[in-house]
């Protein structure tokens, strides 16, 4: 008769841990024709204490559960102060979820987070977000077929039963859409009506960003993202290192085409539209490592990406009426006419937004992943 290993669940420590913590989805996921792998050398940084702007207004803890020797979950456990201080709660996150087909790995993995959180206060555990919910975040539970695009998580779809099994209830779904943008015959008519309007009537003008401008233009980005988010479930401002980081990110991505700006004649910035060209496509040729031929696939990107991600589309409320908005699908076509980027996903958009989700439809897209967000009460 075998016996069951029990699963323990311990704090990462030392180097080695950290390497374990970065390599279990790679032993996970690795056979799946779907999965993209990460570059390490980026996980490295990207959950350093140092680098990662994130720790100037939170705190976090990395847990690896282990059996019989061998390494099979991970759990972060994390607290956002700037999250709590804008919704005036104390929620604690969880995020960088990975573990084997096993629920008693899970509940072991849960139960080391929610330890850790209530240690500190908190009231309810949301996640799983990468630390924010503009990282990585969501359990796949539909499209497990598509590949990911940037930032966007792949699980296998004994993720979302093992959660549920071990209590985990919805708190919010998250919608990716799939726009074919370069087909024009499926856009409601009155998105063109709308976008001819822009500058005639309210003298909005759209430019392109550049690589020297994107800092200062991603202040504005969070003067738009401030004011148009802050009502949505799981919003949270972004800091000056919050951008100094992400302008960071960006530059590896960059591309003119694809990142605008909406001003008026007088220079105020109304809407902004970051869209990335998907990574992705590299990072799968690279797989996890730079070295010896991956930086070859970097520098060729331009020749492999086909795809983008329309990351963030947001108008101030006050310019919401002008139909900016549509000015700026309408813009996205015309790049997908003009590059090799010919379509792509918007998202992820929350099931409750219901203007943004009719404006997907207006457009001819349609939802082909979602994502779901847990909570639990502590």
């Amino acid at each position: 008769m075998s016996v069951s290993v029990s699963v323990e669940v311990r704090p990462v420590v030392s180097r080695r841990d950290l390497k374990e913590f970065i390599e279990l989805p790679f032993r996970l996921h690795s056979t799946s024709r779907q999965w993209v792998p990460p570059l390490r050398l980026e996980r490295r940084l990207f959950l350093s204490r140092r680098q990662n702007a994130f720790f100037k207004h939170g705190e976090a803890e990395y847990f690896l559960a282990w059996r019989d020797g061998h390494v099979v979950g991970r759990i972060s456990a994390q607290v956002d102060h700037a999250f709590n201080s804008f919704h005036g709660n104390a929620w604690g996150m969880f995020g960088f979820l990975e573990f084997e087909d096993d629920v008693e790995i899970l509940h072991a993995l849960v139960g080391a987070a929610e330890g850790w959180l209530r240690a500190r206060g908190r009231d309810r555990m949301v996640g799983p977000m990468d630390f924010t919910m503009n990282d990585e975040s969501g359990v796949l539970i539909e499209g497990f077929e598509r590949e990911p695009m940037i930032k966007q998580p792949w699980h296998p779809p004994y993720y979302q039963a093992r959660c549920e099994e071990a209590g985990l209830e919805k708190a919010m779904d998250l919608f990716m859409w799939e726009l074919e943008i370069g087909d024009r015959q499926k856009i409601v008519p009155v998105i063109f009506e709308l976008a001819e309007q822009v500058g005639p009537k309210h003298g909005i003008r759209i430019r392109k960003m550049s690589r020297r401008s994107l800092r200062r233009d991603m202040d504005r980005f969070a003067d738009v993202y401030n004011a148009a988010w802050k009502d949505n479930w799981g919003f949270s401002p972004y800091s000056k290192e919050d951008l100094d980081y992400y302008s960071q990110e960006l530059q590896l991505v960059f591309d003119s085409d694809w990142f605008m700006v909406a001003e008026t004649a007088q220079g105020e910035t109304v809407a902004m539209a970051i869209t990335v060209p998907d990574i992705n496509q590299v990072l799968r040729k690279m797989n996890g490592r730079l070295l010896p031929t991956g930086w070859w696939h970097f520098l060729n990107r331009g020749r492999i990406i086909d795809r983008v991600r329309v990351g963030f589309l947001g108008v101030k409320p006050e310019y919401q009426h002008t139909g900016v908005a549509a000015a700026l699908y309408i813009e996205h076509f015309d790049m997908a006419a003009s590059t090799p980027r010919t379509w792509g996903e918007m998202g992820w958009i929350l099931e409750t937004n219901t203007a943004m989700n009719r404006g997907m439809e207006a457009m001819g897209g349609r939802i082909v992943k979602r994502y779901r967000v847990y909570e639990r009460e502590l």
